[in-house]
C-alpha cells in the first residue's frame, strides 16, 4: 500500500519491524535498514539493477530475512521541488513493487542525500574506488534516517 504521507505511513507500521530505505538509481539500488525500535538507519548493500523483476526479487528476499515491515523510497525531486522523469520512474517503480508486497510503502525526498553521502565518505578519507562501491547504500541510509527523525518526531520521542 503506498501512502504519500508521512503519518499516514506511520500509522500503517507493524510494531518492532525494521524498515528498509531505497535509493533506486538507474544502475544500482541502495539499501538501507533500520533497527526494530526505528533510531538509527544502517546502510546495508547495493543490487546491481537488471529487470524489475530480478531487482525485485532480490529486494523481496532481503526484506523477507529483515521481516521488514515498511518501505522508503527516495523521491528525487528536481531542486526547486517539482517531480520529473526520475521521480516517475520511482513512483512506476513503487506501484510494480506494490503489486508483489502489501506492507506500507512511502516516499522521501532525497535531494542531496547522495552530496550527503559523498560528504561524509569523504570526511571518512574513503578511497575512490571503496567510495563508488558503497555510495548508494550510505545515500540510502541517509534517505532512510531522514524518515526515521520525523517517526520520531511524530512518536514524541526525544533524542
Amino acid at each position: 500500500m503506498i501512502l504519500d504521507n508521512v503519518e499516514d505511513f506511520a500509522a500503517a507500521l507493524p510494531p518492532m519491524r525494521p524498515l528498509i530505505g531505497l535509493d533506486l538509481g538507474t544502475v544500482t539500488i541502495g539499501l538501507a535498514v533500520s533497527d526494530t525500535f526505528w533510531g538509527i538507519a544502517s546502510p546495508l548493500e547495493t543490487i546491481k539493477r537488471k529487470k524489475f523483476g530480478m531487482d525485485a526479487e532480490k529486494l523481496l528476499e532481503v526484506m523477507e530475512d529483515r521481516k521488514v515491515g515498511g518501505l522508503v523510497l527516495g523521491l528525487p525531486r528536481n531542486m526547486d521541488g517539482s517531480e520529473g522523469p526520475r521521480c516517475q520512474s520511482t513512483r512506476a517503480f513503487s506501484r510494480n513493487l506494490e503489486r508483489l508486497w502489501a506492507g506500507p510503502i512511502t516516499f522521501w525526498d532525497e535531494r542531496l542525500s547522495t552530496v550527503a553521502a559523498e560528504r561524509a565518505l569523504l570526511e571518512a578519507d574513503t578511497s575512490r574506488k571503496r567510495r563508488a562501491e558503497v555510495i548508494d547504500h550510505v545515500a540510502a541510509g541517509y534517505i532512510l534516517q531522514g524518515l526515521l527523525d520525523r517517526l520520531r518526531v511524530l512518536r514524541g520521542v526525544e533524542g
